[in-house]
């Protein structure tokens, strides 16, 4: 899973085999390993009690929670992405983006590609 994070914004990319996993866990897990032994985290979580996609950051992890019945869709149709926007104390809102990786329409050196979505302009892994 790759996390991208820009200004009030947070998008997820998953592989087949992430979607896969979320869709029968119900929760996927990523980990960025630092000097000193500390860690970050990033999950999404499918909830049978979610309405909005939501985002929450604790103890050096970005939790991603998205409506069980939303994944379910997403998991099992070519639908590319599920997205929403999550209002902020400030006034401000979180968008929130969860989409398949696809391949590159151009491969690029050492990158394996082999567990990503065709890409919808016809580059396959």
């Amino acid at each position: 899973m790759k996390i991208r994070i820009r200004d009030n914004s947070i998008r997820l990319r998953l592989t087949r085999s992430e979607i896969e996993a979320i869709r029968d866990n119900g929760e996927i897990t990523s980990n960025t390993g630092f000097p000193g032994g500390r860690q970050f985290s990033y999950t999404l979580e499918s909830s049978p009690a979610s309405v909005n996609p939501a985002a929450f950051y604790s103890d050096n992890e970005i939790r991603v929670r998205l409506p069980e019945t939303q994944v379910l869709a997403w998991t099992t149709t070519d639908q590319v992405s599920i997205e929403g926007e999550q209002l902020l104390d400030d006034g401000e809102k979180l968008w929130i983006l969860v989409e398949k990786d696809f391949a590159c329409l151009e491969p690029r050196p050492g990158e394996d590609e082999s567990d990503m979505h065709q890409h919808p302009d016809g580059a396959s892994a």
